[in-house]
């Protein structure tokens, strides 16, 4: 059946190429279409309970991930020119288009009565013009006497001072957002050159576009360096500028026809599908070295260069398809997942390395057919004389020291065992960043300073509408749970809440100052007062006699309270510490919370972007996880098939698992965590590990008739012949892949050297251990002792 259509590709090379190239026209017009994901997580499923809960909270809340914040740390701000300075810095942030609101000490404001209507209103601390110190002096004394501020604006303790900027939520989930915190950085650099301070920025929407836009830009740069280092390398090995570019267009065409089928697929450019040219390269490289290696080969014993050719599809067609295939196979099961950004992964990635397939496979003897026959400079790396000299060192070690080969196999898997218990898995939502990245350590300023950034929601719900002026529900059992319990928890921010709007309130009137008075009244019902005043905001709003002041006062209650008055909010920030600790942390508050409030009448839910990024990291590590056990089922179905022999599946799967088991194991030695951004080394890893088993195996059986079913002899033959090809296709992929070791991002780095070092590991296996297992397991008959 190859032969035929090896013979049909020849005959219509013509029409096929045509055809080929209009198509990847086509598929690269839909790939300018393409376009880029700025959502925070698709990963956890939209059914997801805690997904559901953050989605219910934001419908009631609003977003709780749109706050960027700058930080600053001096013992002069409340000077005259620092002052000024810092509240200069806040007017031009304002400014920034797309920036909703700034929460500063510039823009505090205090509650005090208005001589017109006799009633509490709000107004700004710090006047818009302070000329002198004495006059900066004299608010300043006002703002510090207000404890609402206090650990949440500043730490009075370090002389550090935060400011809050609101980002529009749509905007963040846009390629707008590069320019909006782009803008903010140009702004905040003006400030430091004109007063000398460090300014700290962080917080979700910088987080996100700062290390979105590195990794893009970062894959962009190793795919173009990948390639350059891999045709170096062909050009090395074939010695044709004609070859090594048709294989350059072999890959770029796969390419092209990845990024085309995203966007048929109706998806968008994420931080896992990025990753999918970069392994058309690393498929579509081997396809072209082994039918190349096959056609120099044939045509060296033939002189024919058409049989040459139809002998390279007929021998390494259906090689290539099963070795494809399995590939497929490895990243297709992402699909079976129910997150979205690996199903995603899965679909393209298994579509596209079946399209390199396809493309190898037409492109290759056609375009081969219309170039001359190759000359024996082109094909001198056949004899290679360091390679040869490995391979008959390899085959006497196969022959001669397989005892050797056993005890060194055993010492290594025991080291690798060993190494799997030390593994842990443990993400970070910044621990890709180097440890001296400022993005790492001015995350690290505000942990210090202010317990964190990372958004950390408590929602009471009250189980009906108005709930929260029930004769049931106790603001003082609300104060007591965020006052003296979640105020003492380790690695987060002082809590906000409507309890702290209330405790503002009732200072002004009392005309109190300082933390004593900052407290709840001693009589009377404070949420049923709230009620009244969001009573009385509805009603001015319905008549349009909203002020300014009102509105401010509506929207700080609609923060904490939803418009039913059902559900009260306590909003913290936390620390990045990471999807170990945070359980136990969760686990805590929410146990606490059910001893404090009675369950018939309350109902705390833990939310925020903290809990889904947790799910998410989970969903993703445990789905790719399950995802390696499909693959490893559905690749060895497919190689019982292929082979049709249990003993060969044996065989076949001992090689592909050892490097596995050392990647984990070398991963628990070296401190490198699972994670989502090094758990996929282990889907590339298999991926590559088959292909070279299958390779050699069918070349192995391919052989075994040519020498009489005799086992030793056939094995040798088949570490000459395809030895060499294995050797040229794992340098030239250790070598696209080594490139990634120069990523300014931890994951990218360990998805470079790891899947090298399983390359390395996966071809000496299948180059040593492969052989031995094939002797041992031959039937005892075709076993006769090689020389």
């Amino acid at each position: 059946m190859w032969q035929r259509l090896g013979k049909l590709v020849l005959r219509f090379r013509g029409p096929l190429l045509i055809l080929l190239l209009l198509i990847t026209a086509v598929m690269g017009f839909y790939a300018s279409k393409v376009k880029m994901s700025y959502e925070f997580s698709k990963a956890i499923p939209t059914d997801n309970a805690k997904y559901l809960e953050y989605v219910s909270f934001k419908q009631k809340f609003g977003d709780d991930g749109n706050m960027l914040v700058t930080g600053i740390q001096t013992d002069s701000l409340f000077t005259l020119k620092y002052f000024n300075a810092y509240k200069e810095l806040q007017q031009q942030l304002k400014k920034i288009k797309h920036v909703e609101d700034i929460v500063s000490i510039p823009s505090a404001i205090k509650l005090a009565t208005d001589t017109a209507t006799g009633k509490l209103a709000a107004q700004k601390i710090f006047p818009d013009l302070i000329q002198t110190q004495q006059e900066l002096d004299s608010v300043s004394t006002q703002f510090f006497n207000l404890p609402f501020y206090k650990q949440r604006l500043y730490n009075p303790e370090s002389n550090a001072y935060l400011m809050g900027v609101r980002i529009n939520k749509d905007v963040l989930n846009s390629k707008g957002r590069t320019q909006v915190i782009n803008d903010v950085i140009n702004t905040v650099k003006k400030f430091e050159e004109k007063t000398g301070l460090e300014v700290h920025l962080s917080g979700l929407p910088l987080i996100r576009t700062v290390v979105a836009d590195r990794i893009q830009n970062e894959m962009k740069y190793f795919l173009f360096g990948s390639l350059l280092l891999s045709t170096i390398i062909l050009a090395l090995f074939f010695r044709s500028f004609s070859t090594t570019l048709l294989s350059l267009l072999v890959v770029i065409l796969g390419v092209v026809w990845s990024v085309g089928v995203l966007y048929l697929c109706g998806y968008q450019v994420t931080l896992l599908t990025a990753l999918i040219p970069c392994l058309v390269v690393v498929i579509g490289i081997p396809n072209c070295i082994y039918f190349i290696n096959k056609y120099h080969t044939s045509y060296i014993q033939s002189g024919d260069k058409e049989k040459s050719l139809v002998d390279m599809v007929s021998k390494m067609g259906v090689v290539t398809l099963f070795c494809n295939l399995t590939a497929a196979i490895g990243f297709a099961v992402f699909a079976l997942t129910r997150s979205a950004i690996l199903r995603e992964f899965g679909v393209v990635a298994g579509i596209s390395i079946m399209i390199i397939f396809v493309v190898s496979f037409i492109l290759l003897p056609a375009a081969l057919s219309y170039l001359p026959a190759p000359k024996p400079s082109q094909t001198k790396y056949l004899n290679n004389r360091w390679i040869t000299h490995f391979l008959l060192q390899t085959e006497k070690w196969v022959f001669h020291h397989k005892k050797i080969v056993y005890g060194v196999t055993t010492i290594v898997l025991i080291f690798a065992v060993v190494g799997i218990f030390k593994l842990k898995s443990v993400s970070y939502i910044v621990d890709d960043l180097p440890k001296t990245d400022k993005v790492y350590t001015d995350i690290k300023f505000f942990e210090k300073h202010f317990g964190g950034v990372m958004p950390l929601e408590i929602v009471i719900d009250t189980k009906k509408p108005k709930g929260i002026i029930s004769p049931k529900v106790d603001v003082h059992t609300i104060a007591f749970f965020q006052d003296s319990f979640l105020v003492n928890q380790e690695n987060v921010s002082k809590p906000l809440s409507v309890i702290d709007g209330i405790k503002f309130f009732y200072q002004a009137a009392s005309e109190g100052t300082g933390d004593s008075s900052f407290t709840l009244p001693a009589f009377g019902n404070p949420l049923y007062d709230l009620h009244k005043q969001l009573l009385q905001l509805n009603a001015r709003r319905k008549n349009n006699e909203m002020t300014a002041s009102d509105s401010a006062t509506s929207k700080l209650m609609g923060s904490f309270v939803d418009s039913s008055e059902q559900y009260l909010r306590i909003s913290m920030s936390m620390a990045d510490i990471g999807t170990q600790k945070l359980p136990p942390l969760l686990d805590t508050i929410q146990k606490k919370a059910n001893e404090i409030f009675d369950t018939s009448t309350y109902k705390v839910q833990l939310t925020g972007t903290s809990i889904t990024f947790l799910e998410g990291s989970r969903f993703i590590v445990n789905g790719l996880k399950d995802s390696i056990f499909w693959a490893f089922l559905l690749i060895a179905l497919c190689m019982l098939y292929l082979f049709k022999s249990a003993r060969i599946l044996l065989c076949s799967l001992i090689p592909n698992l050892i490097p596995l088991v050392i990647t984990a194991g070398i991963m628990g030695w070296a401190g490198v965590p699972l994670k989502p951004s090094t758990v996929l080394v282990f889907s590339v890893a298999l991926g590559i590990a088959v292909d070279i088993t299958i390779r050699f195996l069918v070349n192995y059986k391919q052989e075994l008739p040519a020498y009489n079913y005799k086992v030793p002899e056939t094995v040798s033959a088949t570490i000459k012949n395809t030895g060499l090809s294995i050797v040229y296709t794992a340098l030239v992929l250790i070598a696209g892949f080594i490139i990634f070791c120069a990523s300014g991002f931890g994951g990218t780095k360990a998805l470079g050297w790891l899947t090298s070092a399983t390359l390395l590991i996966a071809t000496l296996t299948n180059l040593v251990l492969l052989p031995v297992l094939l002797l041992l397991f031959a039937p005892k008959k075709t076993v006769i002792k090689k020389g």
